[in-house]
């Protein structure tokens, strides 16, 4: 796996960063941002650090149907945000799941925040009403980026998770994008 973040701490929260979408070359450095998610803490409910070519096929796959976005500064991958299938069911096909993962050396510079803004735009462009996101407790600084985001606690599902030997909740949140659908 390529190192992400050499310099990591080379940027300040001045310097500006641009948004734009994913391809599946970026899929090593996003990686490099997700793993440790995986594998030290319970913000993913993965067990394994998937593999490089199977991280490159959901980029792929959000791509086809919904978005994928980077935050990039000076090449440097900084973060993303996605969106995917709420549910397989046609009658939601109007839902979307949505993401976002930052490198911890770069919270709270507003990445998250304009990535969802851009993520979202794209996805309410396609037709999309609602999107939803399910966020692994206790998780403040994910629950309060949600919120600022425009996102309302609509559940909890308790002990859904069994990670690092304990069960685990997931709050779940959701955000109108657009009234309704396209009428095309």
């Amino acid at each position: 796996m390529a190192e992400q973040n050499p310099t990591a701490n080379q940027f300040t929260a001045n310097t500006p960063f641009t948004i734009r979408s994913a391809v599946e070359a970026d899929a090593p450095a996003l990686l490099a941002i997700y793993a440790p998610f995986v594998t030290d803490t319970i913000v993913s409910f993965e067990l394994e650090v998937p593999s490089v070519e199977a991280f490159a096929g959901r980029i792929r796959k959000s791509l086809d149907g919904w978005a994928w976005l980077v935050a990039e500064r000076d090449g440097c991958c900084l973060g993303y945000a996605y969106g995917s299938a709420h549910r397989e069911r046609r009658a939601y096909q109007w839902s979307v799941d949505v993401s976002v993962y930052v490198d911890p050396a770069y919270h709270r510079q507003g990445i998250g925040r304009a990535l969802y803004g851009a993520l979202f735009e794209q996805l309410s462009a396609k037709g999309y009403c609602n999107a939803f996101a399910g966020i692994a407790l206790p998780n403040d600084a994910s629950v309060n980026l949600h919120r600022s985001v425009g996102f309302e606690l609509v559940g909890v599902y308790r002990h859904v998770g069994r990670k690092f030997g304990a069960w685990h909740d997931v709050a779940w949140y959701q955000r109108c994008l657009r009234a309704e659908p396209p009428t095309d």
